[in-house]
């Protein structure tokens, strides 16, 4: 099968970057099964085990498909009509009731029940591309990773309940001391360290030598790269029970609560969860191999005349708050 992968970002991912991450392996996924794989993403982005098309916003899409593709994987919504069979893949969240495409596909169960879709598939890592984890070495502090600057994301949740455990530290991987981006804000706390965005190698050994993620998110996060790319390094997860996480921190891997005490109270007892039934249940469960095997029963169905969903999925509920319960 010919499929072209479109994004508006750049790939490889270099640090932050989730979505460009997961259409990477599975692309390379893909590749390995005997599909032929094309991209099309934006200008500086390069790839070693198939072709790169540069995504032109000034041109029609339509303009930019290879006549030989036999679908296209939109990471992106296409704001023209497509004539190639073709679905979408919607990454992220709303809060209004605009209506998707029929072929829309979301990234956890919560995701595509809060758009009144049974449309889904799981991200899944390449587990050649983070190694194999040392599950025997020593940990000596908790890590937050995502974008700190996002109020979503509660990295002053994750800092309280560090202070809470009174003898734990906290790594904030994706984040500084001194964060402007949200008015000033200044973290003092000899606890918490500061490591900014990391990717690659860096990341995976500061993973390697953490003892858990701490992640107090306040909206329903859609699947959260973090929380697999964590547990693969035999990080339990301790975070609140939003969006996603009540699918993928099932009790044998992590904790979830929306109160400080709580989430305090189970990191101080991280030693009753298994660095390794953390990572055998992320290579198992959450693997690129899995998530391209799901994408091509989408293809199938697509290439078949069969819709993804049965009517426009639309957000079922508006959120009032901007921010979810935490205490």
């Amino acid at each position: 099968m010919n499929i072209l992968i479109a994004d508006s970002g750049i790939i490889p991912a270099k640090k932050y970057g989730g979505t460009e991450r997961v259409i990477w392996y599975l692309g390379k996924e893909l590749v390995r099964m005997g599909h032929k794989v094309t991209f099309l993403v934006r200008r500086g982005s390069v790839c070693d085990f198939a072709e790169v098309l540069f995504l032109d916003l000034k041109r029609k899409l339509t303009e930019q498909i290879p006549a030989s593709t036999d679908i296209v994987h939109f990471n992106f919504v296409p704001e023209e009509p497509i004539e190639k069979p073709y679905l979408i893949t919607n990454h992220g969240n709303c809060n209004d009731f605009r209506e998707f495409d029929l072929n829309t596909v979301f990234v956890s169960k919560d995701h595509a029940r809060r758009f009144g879709s049974d449309s889904f598939v799981y991200n899944g890592l390449d587990l050649g591309d983070y190694g194999k984890p040392d599950l025997d070495r020593r940990r000596d502090y908790f890590h937050f990773l995502g974008k700190a600057a996002w109020r979503v994301k509660n990295v002053r949740g994750a800092i309280d309940v560090i202070k809470a455990a009174k003898t734990e530290k906290l790594m904030v991987l994706g984040g500084h001391r001194l964060n402007l981006k949200m008015g000033f804000r200044l973290t003092l706390s000899s606890k918490v360290s500061f490591r900014g965005m990391v990717g690659g190698d860096e990341k995976n050994m500061l993973l390697q030598k953490s003892k858990g993620l701490i992640f107090p998110v306040r909206w329903h996060e859609p699947f959260g790269l973090a929380l697999i790319e964590s547990l693969y390094f035999g990080c339990p997860v301790f975070g609140t029970p939003y969006g996603s996480l009540p699918e993928i921190v099932i009790p044998e891997v992590g904790f979830l609560s929306c109160r400080t005490s709580e989430l305090a109270r189970a990191i101080r007892n991280v030693g009753d969860y298994s660095a390794k039934t953390c990572q055998e249940y992320v290579a198992d469960q959450f693997n690129s191999r899995k998530m391209a095997e799901a994408y091509l029963e989408k293809y199938g169905r697509v290439l078949n005349g069969i819709r993804l969903n049965e009517r426009p999925p639309q957000l079922v509920e508006k959120q009032s708050v901007k921010l979810l319960d935490w205490e």
